[in-house]
C-alpha cells in the first residue's frame, strides 16, 4: 500500500485527490465518523490519503476536502484544496459535475465532451466505483467537485490553450504523480494536435514556446489554434504529427532554438545539447564568412549577437538560408512530412 506521508517522492494526482475526497463525503453521509483517511484502489495499487475536513450538511449531504501534498515537484497543483460534495438523491445514477476552480471544455478533440467538466475519463469512473459501494439498492448521487483556487491556478498550465476554460482538469491514469515525467507533459503538448485537427486546421505552425507563438501571430496570417508549442520536444511532436497523418506543417521559431535542429538536435533542451554557436558558425563559413568573422562568431555571447555580426558582413540571409535548408533535410531525413521553415528575430524578422 503506497501511503503520501511516507513517499514523498511521490504524490497523489488530481484525480485520486477528488476520488478519496468523494468516498469520504460518502462515507461522512453513510454515519461514518472520526475519518482521519481512507484508502482507494487506483490502477497503480492501493493508496490511504489523509482527509483535511469532512462536513455533514444534512441525512443527504456532505463536503469533504484532500490537500494534495508536496512530493518533491514543481507541480502547481501542490498544496491546494480538492473539494467534493456528495448528495445522495433517488435517481439512481452518479452524475459527476465540476464546481468553483474546476475547468469546462470549449473546445472539440479532447477525452471529454465540449461542455463537460474537465474531469477525465479514469477520474470518473475511479470516483463513482468508490461511492457506488455506499449506495443502497435504489440510490443515486450528485458529486460536485471544485478546487477553490483552481481557475487562479489553471493560467500557470496549458489549459487555456487547450480550450479548458475557468479552472484545472481533474487528471490521472495511474492515481500517482511522479516528479514532472516527460511522458505528462508531452501528454500535453500532443493535446494541442488533437484539438488543432477537431476543429478543422489542414496545416500547423509549430513553434517552441510562448515567444514564438506570439511573434507568429503578429507576422502571419494564422490563427491560435493552429499554432502547436513543441517545448524542447522537437523530435516527439513531429513523430506525434506523423502518427496523426499531418502531411505538411511549418516550423517557426527564433534563431536561438530553431538552429539546434539543423544540427540534428530534437530535444533542444540547453542541458542536453547546445550547439548554436558551431552551427551557426559552420554555417557562416560555407557562405564564404571571413577568418575574422568566424572568429568573432565564435566569441559572440548571444544568437542575436551573431546575427548582428553576420548582418555587418551582409551574410545574414545567406546563412539562415543554408541553416533552414538544412533544418529541412534533418526533418524529412527522419519523418514522412513537408516541411516549411521560417526563422525569425527577437523582433519578428525573418531571417530567411
Amino acid at each position: 500500500m503506497f501511503s503520501e506521508n511516507k513517499r514523498l517522492s511521490y504524490g497523489i494526482t488530481t484525480g485520486s485527490a477528488a476520488t478519496a475526497a468523494s468516498l469520504a463525503a460518502i462515507m461522512s453521509v453513510k454515519g461514518i465518523k472520526d475519518i482521519k483517511s481512507v484508502k482507494i484502489n487506483v490502477p497503480f495499487g492501493e493508496l490511504e490519503i489523509e482527509v483535511n475536513s469532512i462536513e455533514k450538511i444534512d441525512p443527504f449531504t456532505a463536503k469533504a476536502s484532500i490537500i494534495k501534498k508536496p512530493y518533491g515537484d514543481l507541480d502547481v497543483t501542490i498544496d491546494l484544496e480538492i473539494i467534493a460534495e456528495v448528495i445522495i438523491n433517488k435517481t439512481q445514477n452518479i452524475s459527476i459535475k465540476g464546481g468553483k476552480g474546476v475547468g469546462e471544455i470549449t473546445k472539440p478533440g479532447l477525452q471529454i465532451p465540449v461542455g463537460e467538466a474537465a474531469i477525465n475519463p479514469i477520474p470518473r469512473s475511479l470516483i463513482k466505483k468508490h461511492v457506488r459501494k455506499f449506495l443502497q439498492e435504489g440510490e443515486g448521487a450528485e458529486i460536485i467537485i471544485s478546487i477553490p483556487q483552481g481557475e487562479e491556478m489553471a493560467t500557470k498550465t496549458m489549459n487555456p490553450r487547450l480550450g479548458i476554460q475557468g479552472g484545472l482538469s481533474i487528471l490521472g491514469t495511474t492515481g500517482i504523480s511522479r516528479p514532472m515525467s516527460d511522458a505528462a507533459y508531452k501528454y500535453s503538448l500532443e493535446c494541442q494536435l488533437d484539438v488543432a485537427l477537431a476543429l478543422g486546421y489542414q496545416e500547423l505552425i509549430y513553434v517552441p514556446g510562448n515567444i514564438g507563438e506570439n511573434l507568429a501571430l503578429q507576422t502571419m496570417p494564422v490563427q491560435r489554434d493552429q499554432i502547436i508549442q513543441m517545448s524542447n520536444f522537437v523530435g516527439y511532436m513531429l513523430e506525434q504529427a506523423v502518427k496523426k497523418d499531418i502531411k505538411r506543417l511549418t516550423i517557426y521559431g527564433h534563431a536561438g532554438k530553431l538552429v539546434k535542429i539543423a544540427g540534428g538536435i530534437f530535444n533542444t533542451k540547453h542541458s542536453v545539447a547546445d550547439a548554436r554557436r558551431e552551427i551557426i558558425t559552420a554555417h557562416a563559413a560555407l557562405q564564404g564568412a571571413s577568418v575574422e568573422l568566424i572568429r568573432k562568431l565564435c566569441c559572440a555571447k548571444s544568437t542575436e549577437e551573431m546575427i548582428d555580426l553576420l548582418n555587418k558582413e551582409g551574410l545574414e540571409k545567406k546563412v539562415f538560408q543554408s541553416i533552414s535548408l538544412a533544418i529541412k533535410e534533418k526533418v524529412q531525413d527522419r519523418f514522412p512530412l513537408e516541411v516549411e521553415v521560417i526563422i525569425v528575430r527577437m523582433d519578428g524578422t525573418f531571417l530567411n
